[in-house]
């Protein structure tokens, strides 16, 4: 397969839209152009300060769309190299970074994770709200824990941040997420507060990843980020992806918005990721710009490798595309994913499109969004790699771009 064809490096150059044979390549270069202007809209109608959305179709990038500001109140238009928070897109890089431990043999996927991360060993799991004593009742875990639960968001954990449940709120009590501490530390406060529901038995958006994060830790005796760096971004040439934004680089820096009552407001601790992060989040602590996840998803789409780097196998690559859902779980929570989608290793696959929301060629794309905003997705047998890029927190603009353009995109296909 063709290496995609762009030059990645600090400073680069890449068309608002060209693709010299878009035709031959099986997809529609004005169809993509309107998905393109849609994103736009709702930049020009003043919903989202600025975008950049970006297609590689077989290899080759087919659509470069820049529109509005990465910081409105400076006038400060989005550029080819802007940085933004990828937040919850962080989640499949880090289920990657498993994999190529997966592949030198560090792990099985039905290997109980306590034996490589003692401190989860004999968890309970919740039976009802804590009494009086603030206690929560609790009974034995039915079964172990394992990694193919802890890839899936299936292992017993909960997020803490969108339930009133025991479990939830003792999350929030100890701040299981706190900025202030390690990985290792993490992982004391949550051994500490008992799982949600038996192993296997839900599907629940949780902290599994950042516990990934310390397992690959644990596997590979390197700290977080620096595996990244040297197992995936060195390799794969994603020179902007990392867990802070050093001073070079800050002026590139987007800025992070909300939406309130159709509204765009400026977040105050959008600065927060300009330092080194004491805590490196597996599940949402990255920043990265869109040609660095053009790559990632590409490397995926090409079963594993870019341009003659090899960092995972093809048949890994292959089986993360799968679902890996118990069989008591048939599909992931509506709430934070689409009706009908199934999980594999790394994030959500499309299994049964709902028309509202999907377009029917999605079926075995694999995608994910972060909670400011970006967007994913990566079609193996489409050759499709789709990434949007904006910092708006909520709101009805940054979920219809997401979806929109990529039903968008997909119609484009010939």
């Amino acid at each position: 397969m063709r290496p995609i064809a762009l030059l990645f490096a600090v400073a680069f150059t890449v068309p608002a839209f060209s693709n010299a044979d878009t035709k031959s390549a099986g997809i529609d270069p004005v169809a993509l152009e309107a998905a393109a202007q849609h994103v736009a809209s709702f930049v020009e109608g003043g919903q989202l300060a600025g975008a950049l959305f970006a297609v590689a179709h077989r290899g080759e990038t087919v659509l470069w769309h820049k529109a509005g500001f990465a910081d409105a109140e400076a006038k400060r238009a989005i550029a080819d190299d802007s940085i933004f928070r990828i937040y919850s897109m962080t989640k499949p890089i880090i289920g990657a970074g498993l994999m190529v431990l997966f592949d030198e043999g560090k792990f099985a996927l039905d290997d109980p994770v306590a034996k490589y991360l003692p401190a989860l060993a004999d968890l309970r799991v919740a039976t009802g709200p804590a009494g009086e004593d603030g206690v929560i009742p609790t009974e034995p875990a039915a079964s172990a824990m394992t990694i193919r639960q802890l890839l899936t968001h299936t292992a017993g954990f909960t997020y803490g941040l969108f339930s009133s449940g025991p479990v939830d709120m003792a999350y929030r009590q100890a701040d299981v997420l706190s900025n202030d501490q390690t990985l290792e530390q993490f992982m004391t406060k949550l051994a500490a507060i008992p799982l949600a529901y038996q192993p296997g038995t839900e599907w629940q958006y949780s902290v599994s990843v950042d516990v990934q994060g310390r397992l690959i830790e644990v596997l590979s005796g390197m700290k977080l980020s620096a595996f990244l760096s040297a197992r995936l971004f060195e390799p794969l040439g994603m020179v902007d992806t990392a867990f802070w934004v050093p001073p070079a680089k800050a002026d590139r820096l987007a800025a992070l918005y909300a939406s309130r009552n159709g509204q765009r407001m400026r977040l105050p601790n959008g600065d927060a990721v300009l330092k080194e992060q004491a805590f490196e989040s597996g599940g949402g602590g990255l920043v990265s710009t869109a040609s660095d996840y053009l790559r990632f998803g590409q490397m995926l789409v090409n079963g594993g490798e870019l341009d003659g780097q090899r960092v995972i196998e093809a048949d890994t690559v292959e089986m993360m595309f799968e679902n890996h859902l118990p069989a008591a779980v048939p599909a992931i929570h509506p709430m934070v994913g689409n009706p009908g989608n199934t999980f594999g290793l790394g994030g959500a696959i499309v299994a049964e499109p709902n028309e509202q929301i999907e377009h029917s060629r999605a079926v075995g794309e694999l995608w994910w969004y972060g909670i400011g905003g970006t967007w994913m997705g990566i079609h193996r047998e489409e050759e499709l790699v789709i990434v949007g890029m904006i910092q708006s927190m909520g709101g009805g603009a940054a979920r219809a771009a997401r979806l929109d353009s990529k039903r968008m995109v997909y119609e484009a296909l010939h």
